[in-house]
């Protein structure tokens, strides 16, 4: 088999730097590296693009949308970390696991948009409801979700090491963006089947990486008759044979005791759990734990990367 020449635009941030410090050791994979004095150089970052099979924009919107623009010009496949085209027309949404069909879709797509670490979570839980009529596509959810600090790039990671002598040893989480429209909004809308936006209250932690995403189900926008049992038994039935998700057996989930639901147990893997959660009068709560830098942003990107040039779908991936 002939190995594949890969290019990271954006190699130095906190995701490319990961996902190059995986794809180094590969002998699959013959990565092209452009000098970090060099980094910046359009015309240099450009041609490493359009002689590479596959690109990896590791980039801010505006600059992923201008670099996807030079594969236009060439053979070149982009995976496309950045939120610039996550619901963007002729572009392939990089969650495999979504729906039946979807993984055909990114094997055979030469622009694939990675998906959001939130997002992951949330459309992996919600999408099979909707689906299946067990949630009806109009009601109304929130959306509580708890992420480690390096999910917002170098500035926050400098903030919260350091930089902001408040944050030192901060006992409690920091909500954010609670009055804007956060960019992971419509992904989660459009993928998981919900007519209206979810409410979505993000925050963040007093650790590096790590995610916890809750999605409390009131038992007036569930079907009659549904329960966490057959929420459970649908969501395992579902991702049965997918080896990155693990849907955690409901005795399990009643099983915790503080700390519960650590947003770090998944760090270091590709893979994600979800929890279903039984309450007494007829609630449920979904509960996902997944790393923001694993499955939720270089784990991923791996995973569309191998799917896109016809390589193993886990390879150099840890479940």
């Amino acid at each position: 088999m002939a190995i594949s020449k890969v290019f990271i635009d954006g190699s130095y941030g906190t995701t490319g730097l990961r996902i190059r410090n995986r794809l180094e050791v590969r002998e699959d994979i013959d990565l092209i590296i452009v000098d970090e004095e060099r980094r910046r150089d359009a015309g240099e970052r450009r041609d490493a693009l359009v002689n590479a099979d596959l690109a990896i924009l590791c980039l801010p919107d505006d600059a992923a949308v201008e670099a996807s623009g030079w594969a236009e010009e060439s053979s070149t496949k982009i995976v496309d970390p950045s939120s610039a085209h996550r619901v963007a027309e002729n572009w392939t949404y990089g969650l495999p696991e979504m729906a039946p069909g979807q993984r055909d879709e990114v094997r055979e797509s030469s622009k694939v948009s990675n998906p959001g670490c939130y997002p992951t979570g949330v459309i992996l839980c919600i999408r099979p409801l909707t689906e299946t009529g067990i949630l009806a596509s109009e009601a109304p959810i929130t959306v509580h979700a708890l992420s480690g600090y390096s999910g917002g790039g170098k500035n926050l990671i400098a903030k919260w090491e350091g930089g902001q002598p408040e944050l030192d040893n901060l006992p409690f989480e920091s909500p954010y963006a609670l009055e804007t429209e956060h960019k992971h909004v419509p992904e989660m809308t459009k993928y998981s089947g919900l007519k209206y936006e979810p409410q979505f209250i993000p925050s963040v932690g007093p650790f590096m990486a790590g995610m916890r995403v809750e999605i409390p189900l009131h038992k007036a926008v569930l079907q009659s008759g549904a329960s966490a049992e057959s929420i459970w038994e649908l969501l395992n039935d579902r991702y049965a044979d997918e080896p990155l998700i693990n849907v955690v057996p409901i005795e399990d989930a009643l099983a915790y005791s503080d700390p519960a639901f650590d947003p770090r147990a998944r760090n270091d893997t590709d893979g994600l759990d979800i929890s279903v959660v039984p309450n007494t009068l007829g609630h449920v709560l979904l509960v996902v734990q997944i790393d923001n830098l694993g499955k939720g942003a270089s784990g991923a990107a791996i995973q569309n990367m191998n799917l896109m040039l016809g390589l193993p779908e886990r390879a150099g991936l840890t479940v």
